[in-house]
C-alpha cells in the first residue's frame, strides 16, 4: 500500500494516477478541508492530515509500505517566508519521524533541482552537486535543501529513503496552474505574451511520476536522483505552443533591465491582486542560471527516459483546452 502526501498537487495527483494504473493500492493524504477535485473519480482512499500535525501523520501512515512525500509549499516570491520553512522543513522532519514510528518500508522524498547549489555556467549539474541551504537565493530553495539534508541524515540513522529532484515540471492534470502551466494557459486563452530571454530544463509531470515510482522500486537508499527533461529557450516554448494551436499569438520580449525593475514590486503586486507575478527576482535569476542538467544517473540505475518536450506541450495544451472549468490557483 502506498501513501502520497500532497496528493492533489500537480505531481501528486499524476503520481496517484500512475500508481493506480499499475494496480497499486493508494492512500491520498490531503490537508483538512482541502478541495479534492484533482482526485475526483479516482479509486483512492482519501485521508486528511497535516504535515505540521504529527499525530495526524501517525494515523495516515498506518499500514503503509511506501510513502511518497510531496506535500509542501512552492514559492517564487522574495524574502523570508516562515510558513514555507515550517511546512517544507519541519513538515518533512515530521514525515521522517512518522515513517520511522509506523514502520514504513521506504520513504521517497520529492525535493527539487533548486535544492542543489547553483553552480556557474559550464559546469554540468548532476548528483555530485551538493544540497546548499546556506547560499540559496530564496526561502523555497533553502527549505528544500534543508529538508533533503534531513532525509539524508535520517538514512544514516537507519531509514530507508531516496530523494528525487525534478527540474521545471509541466504537463497535463495541472489543476492549480504551475508557473509554466500559467504561461501555457495564457497562450491557450490567446493572451498577449510578455517574456524575457532565458532558458531552463523542463520535464513532463508524467515522467516525474514514473521516475518517482522507479526510484521507490529500484533506487538505492540514501541516493539522490535528478529527473530532468529538455532544456529550451523561453521564446521557443511560445513558438511551439503557437504551432500546436495553429495560430500566431502576439508576443513581446521585455528587456531584462525593465523586467528586473518590474520584479522589484512583485511582493506588493501579489498582496494587492493575489495573482502570481510573471517576473520575480527568483524567476529571472532561474532563467539566467546554468540549466545544463543531467539525468544520466536515473537512466543508468532504473531506466528513466523523459519524453520529448513537444509531446508534453501538445498534451498540456489539449488538457487546458478541455478543462477550463476545473483548474484553480494554489500555492501548494
Amino acid at each position: 500500500m502506498n501513501l502520497v502526501t500532497g496528493a492533489t498537487g500537480h505531481i501528486g495527483n499524476v503520481l496517484v494516477r500512475h500508481l493506480l494504473e499499475r494496480g497499486e493500492g493508494v492512500r491520498a493524504m490531503i490537508m483538512p478541508g482541502e478541495d479534492s477535485t484533482p482526485l475526483q473519480d479516482l479509486d483512492v482512499e482519501v485521508v486528511e492530515a497535516d504535515v505540521l500535525d504529527y499525530q495526524s501523520l501517525l494515523k495516515a501512515f498506518e499500514h503503509m509500505q511506501v510513502v511518497y512525500h510531496l506535500a509542501g509549499i512552492i514559492s517564487i516570491l522574495p524574502g523570508k517566508q516562515p510558513l514555507v520553512q515550517a511546512v517544507n522543513v519541519l513538515g518533512t522532519r515530521n514525515v521522517i519521524q512518522a515513517a520511522h514510528d509506523t514502520g514504513v518500508r521506504r520513504l521517497v522524498y520529492t525535493s527539487s533541482i533548486h535544492a542543489l547549489q547553483r553552480v556557474p555556467h559550464g559546469i554540468l549539474i548532476d548528483e555530485t552537486v551538493p544540497y546548499d541551504p546556506k547560499h540559496a537565493i530564496s526561502s523555497y530553495d533553502s527549505s528544500k535543501a534543508s529538508a533533503s539534508l534531513a532525509v539524508l541524515e535520517a538514512v544514516q540513522n537507519g531509514l530507508d529513503a531516496v530523494i528525487v529532484c525534478p527540474t521545471g515540471v509541466i504537463g497535463p492534470y495541472d489543476f492549480r496552474r504551475s508557473e509554466m502551466g500559467q504561461l501555457i494557459l495564457d497562450c491557450v486563452d490567446r493572451k498577449p505574451m510578455l517574456y524575457v530571454d532565458g532558458a531552463y530544463d523542463f520535464v513532463d509531470v508524467r515522467d516525474v511520476a514514473e521516475g518517482l515510482i522507479m526510484a521507490g522500486e529500484k533506487g538505492r537508499s540514501g541516493e539522490s536522483y535528478i529527473l530532468s527533461g529538455e532544456r529550451i529557450e523561453v521564446p521557443n516554448i511560445i513558438k511551439i505552443v503557437q504551432e500546436i494551436l495553429g495560430e500566431r499569438i502576439f508576443s513581446l520580449k521585455i528587456p531584462l533591465q525593465l523586467a528586473n525593475l518590474t520584479a522589484n514590486i512583485t511582493p506588493l503586486y501579489y498582496r494587492l491582486t493575489h495573482n502570481k507575478p510573471r517576473f520575480t527576482p527568483y524567476s529571472l535569476a532561474t532563467l539566467a542560471s546554468n540549466s545544463v542538467i543531467s539525468h544520466a544517473k536515473a537512466h543508468l540505475e532504473f531506466g528513466y527516459i523523459p519524453r520529448p518536450l513537444r509531446e508534453s506541450l501538445t498534451d498540456t495544451v489539449k488538457w487546458f483546452s478541455k478543462n477550463k472549468n476545473v483548474y484553480k490557483e494554489s500555492i501548494v
